[in-house]
């Protein structure tokens, strides 16, 4: 295992795209491009080999984070219009693209109410997916949770609440065995949560993994796991890396503040970050841990 953050590191960012309004979801495709999206355009793009951007969905429902289900279906957090005025529209839930190219909706209310903004999306390796479901972006009034939470949706299509005990959960990523749940919490105590996953999919036994307050722009937000363990998490300034003890091995510093950040590239040794306007990768000399859907 690497010793330091700088032995880790192989390159310097290159920004590979940019002029984008606010990107996020970053998500490496086996067949060898990137997905994101753009957030205030209401876009799911594509970037190619050739650093070219095509848009794959339009009036997406101010989509944000993108995983693969095990069928390598994409799936979307769309936590609506949040440019809008009020925010939120009439989205709020997760959905799936088909092959033939419409959506279907997986998850839009729990007990009688709508969702309210769903935010970052991952798949467990048996097929069910768990999704942050912040609530402070919402007025009052546009609120039908009791809570923010974050969501589980079994294979079978039971939607629960697997853990409901943070202020504003926001990015998602499994350990490498999958015992351990980590979630961002943006605000407004900065910090990096771990949960234990029992083998029926429940949360429990919620920790501070690491706090990640500091001066500067930015929160956390989008994390990562590498295959020794360690967690890469945007936050204050750039991409917060830590050991898998909760040590903090330091930062990765971009042009611009990341939001996102995922493991891609044929060797899984690319960070894609998103970063405001732009996209931007390094190279590691570690690996990133894949996708279950994308194997």
């Amino acid at each position: 295992m690497a010793d330091t953050l700088k032995d880790l590191i192989a390159s310097e960012p290159e920004r590979l795209a940019t002029g984008f309004g606010f990107v996020e979801g970053p998500l490496w495709h086996p067949d060898g491009y990137w997905l994101f999206v753009d957030i205030p355009r209401e876009q799911v793009n594509r970037l190619l080999p050739d650093d070219s951007v095509e848009t794959v969905r339009e009036e997406s429902g101010g989509a944000n984070g993108l995983t693969f289900d095990l069928e390598r279906r994409l799936i979307m957090c769309e936590g609506g219009r949040i440019f809008s005025d009020p925010p939120g529209g009439e989205y709020r839930r997760l959905t799936r693209l088909e092959a033939d190219g419409s959506i279907k909706v997986l998850a839009e209310t729990f007990e009688g109410g709508r969702l309210n903004r769903p935010n970052d999306v991952v798949c467990h390796s048996n097929g069910s997916l768990y999704f942050t479901d912040p609530n402070l972006r919402l007025e009052p009034e546009q609120r039908e949770q009791a809570s923010a939470n974050i969501m589980r949706l079994s294979t079978s299509g039971e939607l629960s609440v697997a853990a409901n005990d943070m202020d504003y959960p926001n990015g998602l990523a499994f350990s490498v065995d999958e015992r351990t749940m980590y979630a961002a919490n943006t605000r407004p105590e900065p910090y990096l949560a771990a949960y234990d996953v029992a083998a029926d999919g429940s949360l429990s036994n919620h920790r501070v993994f690491a706090s990640m307050a500091g001066e500067g722009d930015g929160v956390p937000d989008g994390l990562k796991v590498d295959l020794e363990g360690r967690i890469y998490c945007t936050g204050v300034n750039g991409c917060w890396v830590f050991a898998p003890d909760g040590g903090q091995l330091g930062m990765i510093e971009l042009p611009e503040i990341p939001a996102n950040v995922g493991w891609g590239g044929e060797d899984y040794r690319t960070l894609l970050f998103t970063a405001r306007t732009s996209l931007y990768s390094v190279r590691m000399n570690v690996a990133g841990v894949v996708p279950p859907g994308a194997r």
